[in-house]
């Protein structure tokens, strides 16, 4: 399955840009472990923040990087067959589950309860 990743990244963060990039790095070590279970992981982040910096974005949550931030994520869960929703507080995460849900995709909260695909 294509999972999206759906957790925190700048929520709880004030901005603080080494923050936002730990929480990106946790997703990533979940991504690993999506991966690991036979899957294809996607993060948002990894296909609009390229996007908002040749836009001219300097930093995640500047104006210009949320013009891609969450359109960018509605386009990709369409394109998805499951959400694995992480822990955590994050409206854009719960957004991004109400639309999964809109779109039929099956919604994980753990990465044990996705099963084990074997190549």
């Amino acid at each position: 399955m294509l999972i999206l990743i759906a957790g925190p990244v700048r929520s709880g963060t004030q901005g603080d840009q080494a923050l936002i990039h730990a929480n990106l790095r946790k997703m990533e070590q979940v991504a690993l472990a999506v991966y690991q279970k036979g899957h294809t992981p996607v993060i948002g982040e990894w296909l609009a923040l390229p996007l908002a910096r040749v836009a001219g974005s300097e930093k995640i949550g500047d104006e210009i990087s949320e013009q891609f931030l969450y359109p960018v994520a509605h386009r990709l869960i369409h394109c998805c067959e499951a959400i694995l929703r992480l822990p955590g507080t994050s409206k854009g995460a719960d957004n991004d589950v109400q639309v999964g849900l809109a779109a039929g995709l099956t919604i994980f909260t753990s990465v044990d309860s996705i099963p084990v695909i074997e190549d």
